[in-house]
C-alpha cells in the first residue's frame, strides 16, 4: 500500500479506489490500507484505539441503569471498577455469582440501594435464575434508592440472558486494545503521578515501562494464533498489577550498592507471573526469553531497543525504546508517537506471521460488513435481491451438466478395466461429483420455488440466497 501504482494510476486513484485495488492484489494488506481510508475520510482519531473511560461511563449511568460488561479473554474489569470506586471514595461490594450466591447478592443489593454504594455482580451467566428478580428489583424498587447506588455486572454471552436487562443497561467490553501503542497507552492511563513517583530509585520508571511493553506483547501474540501461543492463555490486568507490585517491592528492599537482582526479576516476572499459567515448557521459555533480553543492565543505556529489525529497514526499532520521562503526561506524549501498526518482529515473530493473521482478519471484517447489510427486498425501481438471485439461478442451472447415467458409467468403466486402480479411483470421483451435481440442482430448483412463493423459504435456502447474491461460496 506504500508503493507507487504504475501507468499513471498513482495520482488518478483516490484513497478508496486504492483500497479496492489493494484488496484485490494483496488481501493481507487490506487493513493497513483501510486504516488510511478511515483517516482520510474521518480523521486520525477514528483510526486510533479507544481506551475505555470508566469514569465517563459512570457519569452516564444512574440508579436504574446497570453497567453490563461482556467478558472475553483477558478482559475482566474488576480492577478498574475497584480503582474508580476508591478514587470516588465509594464502597464497592463484589459478589461472584454461582450456586447459592443469590442470598448474598440480594442482601447487598438491599443494603446498597438504601445506604448507597456499588454492587458488582461477577459472572452473571452462572446465576441466570436471579437475573429476572434483579431486573424487577432495579426497575421497581421497594423504597427510595440512594443516589450513589450503582449496579455493575459482568457476564459471558448467553442466549438465556434476559433481553430486558440488556436493553435498560449500558453495555461495554473491556478487551485489550490492539497494537503496542494502544496497549501501553491503556496501561499508562491507569498510572497516576503518585504511583510514578512512589520511589526515588532511578530504575523504577524504565522497569515500569518495560513491564507495560511486556504485558502488551504477550497479549498481542494471541492474535497470531498458534504462531503466537500454542494455547491462548488469559494474560489479564491482574498479571500486570502483580508484576508492577513485585518490582516496587524489589526496588524498595534493594541494596543500592549491589543493584537489581536480575535473575530474581527475570524469574518472578517470566516464570511466576507470565509463565505460571502455562503447563507447556515452550510457552514458559518464550516469556522467560523476553525477560532475559529486556530485563538486564543494558536496558538503562540510552538508545536501548526492544527489538532489532532484520532486513534493510534498520530504523523500524527506533520508536520502541525506553523514554526518559518524569511525568505521566510525558509518557503519554511519547506513546502517541509509536507506530499505529506494529511489525511481527516486535512480538518476536517472523514478518511472514502477519500474512495469515491480516488475511483472516480482513476476511472476517468483510464478511461482517456483508452480513449486516439489509437483506429485505428493495422498494425502488431497481432489480430486487430475489429477482437477481432467480436470474443467476436460471443461468447456473443452464450451465449445470446432466446427471451421470449409472449403467452407462458402469459399462464404460468395465470396457477400460474395472479392476484398474485408476478406474477404481475414477468411479469414486464420479459418485462424488454426482452427489454435488444433484445437491446444486436441487438447491437452485428449490430456491427458485421459494422465491416464487411455492414452497417455504427455509434457513438453508435463505443462506443459499445470501451466498449467491454476495458471490460467496457455501460453507
Amino acid at each position: 500500500e506504500e508503493g507507487n501504482i504504475p501507468d499513471g494510476y498513482q495520482n488518478s486513484l483516490d484513497v478508496f479506489k486504492r483500497t479496492l485495488l489493494v484488496r484485490s492484489w494483496c488481501p493481507d494488506r487490506t487493513l493497513a490500507q483501510a486504516r488510511k481510508f478511515v483517516v482520510d475520510a474521518l480523521g486520525q482519531r477514528f483510526a486510533d484505539g479507544v481506551i475505555l473511560n470508566f469514569q465517563a461511563m459512570y457519569g452516564e449511568s444512574d440508579t436504574k441503569t446497570p453497567l453490563i460488561c461482556f467478558l472475553s479473554m483477558g478482559s475482566d474489569p474488576t480492577a478498574q471498577i475497584d480503582s474508580l470506586a476508591k478514587k470516588l471514595k465509594v464502597d464497592c461490594k463484589p459478589v461472584s455469582m454461582g450456586q447459592g450466591q443469590e442470598i448474598h447478592a440480594r442482601r447487598l443489593l438491599t443494603q446498597s440501594m438504601s445506604q448507597g454504594g456499588w454492587v458488582l455482580l461477577q459472572n452473571c451467566h452462572l446465576g441466570l435464575n436471579f437475573m429476572d428478580e434483579l431486573l424487577q428489583t432495579i426497575t421497581e424498587p421497594a423504597g427510595p434508592v440512594h443516589e450513589s447506588f450503582r449496579l455493575w455486572l459482568t457476564t459471558e454471552g448467553h442466549p438465556q440472558f434476559p433481553i430486558n436487562l440488556l436493553q435498560i443497561g449500558l453495555k461495554y467490553t473491556n478487551e485489550p486494545p490492539q497494537g503496542v501503542k494502544a496497549g501501553v497507552k491503556r496501561t499508562y492511563n491507569g498510572v497516576t503521578q503518585d504511583q510514578l513517583d512512589i520511589t526515588n530509585m532511578p530504575q523504577w520508571k524504565p522497569m515500569l515501562y518495560t513491564v507495560a511493553i511486556l504485558h502488551t506483547v504477550v497479549q498481542e501474540r494471541r492474535k497470531f494464533g498458534p504462531l503466537g501461543w500454542n494455547i491462548p492463555y488469559e494474560f489479564n490486568q491482574a498479571d500486570l498489577t502483580a508484576s508492577i507490585q513485585f518490582l516496587q517491592n524489589h526496588l524498595d528492599d534493594m541494596d543500592p550498592r549491589h543493584g537489581v537482582n536480575w535473575s530474581t526479576v527475570q524469574y518472578m516476572i517470566g516464570e511466576v507471573q507470565y509463565g505460571a499459567e502455562s503447563l507447556m515448557t515452550w510457552i514458559r521459555d518464550s516469556s522467560k526469553t523476553f525477560c532475559k533480553v529486556w530485563f538486564r543492565e543494558e536496558m538503562f543505556v540510552p538508545g536501548f531497543q526492544f527489538f532489532t529489525p532484520t532486513g534493510n529497514n534498520t530504523d523500524a526499532g527506533k520508536p520502541y525504546t525506553i523514554p526518559q520521562c518524569k511525568t505521566v503526561q510525558q509518557y503519554l506524549d511519547f506513546i502517541e508517537k509509536l507506530p499505529p501498526v506494529d511489525s511481527p518482529e516486535v512480538f518476536g515473530l517472523h514478518p511472514n506471521a502477519n500474512i495469515t493473521y491480516q488475511s483472516k482478519t480482513a476476511r472476517d471484517i468483510l464478511d461482517t460488513i456483508l452480513n449486516i447489510q439489509p437483506k429485505e427486498s428493495s422498494g425502488g425501481l431497481g432489480e430486487t435481491r430475489e429477482s437477481t438471485v432467480s436470474r443467476m439461478a436460471d443461468d447456473m442451472l443452464s450451465k449445470l451438466p446432466d446427471d451421470y447415467i449409472p449403467h452407462q458409467v458402469k459399462e464404460r468403466i468395465n470396457e477400460m478395466g474395472a479392476l484398474s486402480s485408476m478406474n477404481i479411483f475414477l468411479k469414486q470421483e464420479i459418485d462424488r461429483m454426482q452427489r454435488v451435481i444433484t445437491c446444486v440442482r436441487n438447491t437452485l430448483t428449490d430456491l427458485k420455488l421459494a422465491i416464487e412463493g411455492t414452497i417455504i423459504m427455509s434457513e438453508k435456502l435463505r443462506e443459499a440466497l445470501n451466498n449467491i447474491y454476495d458471490a460467496k461460496s457455501a460453507a
